[in-house]
């Protein structure tokens, strides 16, 4: 499936023209959305069956329209088509990451919390500090109750039951309560080698944070360094037996140190 893009979505010098014109000519912001629509339906059709009503689907990605044409800089060397296919996208996925209404939500609650998600940032970067109910609700033209009232409701996005399965062992997490946290014991360890990591070279030392910390792959640990993923490979090796070897003699030594005499 390709994007519905049309010779005038395409022809991006009368796009520019229409953007010069706003905001001093409204029809100009209209002739936008009315261009561009297309676009905003085929990624919404595209995220359908995802339980949501394509309708919402919608309704989210005009609204990532409408955010597209308010931002767009014509300055920049960017295409609007390009843009707005970016904002349209991220609009949508927001929506389904954070928008799975548990708890049935009025329409009109659901477009307002929408809207002011995206205002909000944007109020506190005009203002220089955090909007009050007040200026939000000049700005959505809603009335500072029903900006409260969509707030209260943005807490009814999802809700997940202990006894749902979790994981790959499919333990729910009242089961999982009170269990040992592994992470603990990795702690332990880690600062068991603590001095031993500080005496490291930093290459060695930037090698083991990206890889045990930061997750990285040895491959992308190569591409970071400029190096070979081989040498990395090396590098990793020679470091942990290096620190092995460290734990070992600290451990000798303690065991070695005298104490006290039992008492019987």
């Amino acid at each position: 499936m390709t994007m519905p893009l049309d010779e005038r979505q395409l022809d991006e010098a009368e796009v520019l023209l229409l953007f010069e014109r706003i905001p001093a000519d409204n029809t100009a912001r209209d002739e936008l959305i009315t261009r561009f629509q297309p676009l905003a339906e085929y990624f919404a059709r595209r995220f359908a069956g995802r339980g949501e009503p394509i309708e919402d689907l919608n309704q989210v990605a005009n609204i990532g329209l409408l955010g597209a044409i308010d931002r767009f800089d014509p300055t920049r060397e960017v295409r609007f088509a390009t843009y707005a296919a970016a904002t349209i996208l991220g609009e949508l996925k927001r929506y389904l990451r954070d928008k799975s209404w548990a708890i049935k939500v009025p329409r009109p609650l659901q477009e307002l919390g929408l809207r002011m998600k995206g205002l909000i940032p944007q109020l506190s970067q005009e203002l220089g500090r955090s909007p009050t109910i007040q200026e939000i609700a000049e700005r959505l033209e809603a009335t500072p109750e029903e900006v409260l009232e969509a707030i209260d409701a943005a807490q009814a996005y999802s809700t997940a039951s202990l006894d749902a399965p979790v994981g790959e062992e499919g333990r729910s997490p009242m089961e999982t309560i009170g269990d040992t946290d592994p992470s603990i014991e990795l702690v332990e360890q880690w600062t068991t080698v603590a001095p031993a990591i500080k005496d490291l070279p930093e290459r060695e030392r930037r090698v083991l944070y990206l890889r045990f910390f930061s997750g990285l792959t040895q491959s992308e640990i190569a591409e970071d360094l400029g190096v070979s993923q081989m040498h990395v490979s090396r590098i990793l090796s020679q470091t942990l037996e290096r620190l092995r070897a460290s734990a070992t003699e600290d451990a000798v030594a303690k065991d070695e140190t005298p104490g006290e005499e039992p008492t019987v």
